[in-house]
């Protein structure tokens, strides 16, 4: 069912483990967002993914609805945490998740870029230093 891929596919976000986010998506699946209009691979978003978590302690997704389509799940959630200088993180965003046979195939992410900067941000010093 696309939900439970769904499910575990944030559970594993939130858990730090870039290998089950891997094995949940599909080798060719690709990540698209709104706010620089490129389609990522797995192995770009898997890093991105690593960074965040570097980034943001006590990650995690509160997830305000999610709906079940014929091909996948739609979902709206705030991204939640703390940056390392103590702010906390709050990004709303609503994503497409395309699924198909138990794997994730395709993202489509919708959320405010500036709000996205701090954190872009945080992980960017943090891979530097």
């Amino acid at each position: 069912m696309s939900e439970d891929t769904v499910i575990r596919f944030f559970a594993a976000i939130e858990a730090g483990d870039i290998d089950a986010v891997r094995q949940i998506y599909s080798p060719d699946a690709l990540i698209w967002h709104n706010d620089d209009l490129i389609e990522q691979p797995v192995e770009d978003n898997l890093k991105v993914l690593a960074g965040l978590h570097k980034a943001v302690s006590g990650l995690h997704y509160e997830i305000i609805r999610r709906a079940v389509t014929d091909d996948g799940v739609i979902q709206q959630h705030v991204l939640r945490g703390t940056l390392p200088d103590g702010r906390e993180v709050a990004l709303h965003a609503a994503m497409y998740l395309q699924v198909r046979d138990g794997h994730v195939t395709r993202i489509e992410e919708y959320l405010d870029s500036a709000k996205r900067s701090s954190i872009r941000a945080a992980r960017e010093a943090l891979s530097a230093g």
